[in-house]
């Protein structure tokens, strides 16, 4: 899609889908972490402070939004953020809002 091109509607509810369910603060704070690596859920349990089965659902939610994908390895699964437009997506948001929180001026 070109920058100026109007986005169809299946793309605007698909993105709306995606920012519905990043604005909540586990299911961030795993998509920042599987942005860099693939992590199993008990680990993922640990990083964002959450109990395993919570973080399965989030995880569940997330895969159903495209947004991670699994690779089974033996008895565990390991998760990552799904391609690079997630993980940009993920970064620009934080990196956003730390400029918000600091009073860093936008990059021109």
């Amino acid at each position: 899609m070109a920058s100026r091109d109007r986005p169809t509607e299946e793309q605007v509810r698909a993105a709306v889908a995606a920012f519905g369910l990043l604005a909540d603060r586990t299911r961030l704070l795993l998509l920042w972490f599987l942005a860099s690596e693939e992590l199993d859920v008990t680990t993922l349990a640990s990083l964002v402070g959450a109990r395993g089965p919570a973080v399965s659902q989030h995880l569940a939610k997330l895969r159903l939004a495209g947004l991670v994908e699994g690779r089974k390895v033996g008895r565990h699964v390991l998760y990552r953020a799904k391609g690079t437009h997630v993980r940009a997506l993920v970064t620009e948001a934080l990196h956003h809002a730390d400029h918000q929180l600091q009073g860093i001026p936008d990059h021109p």
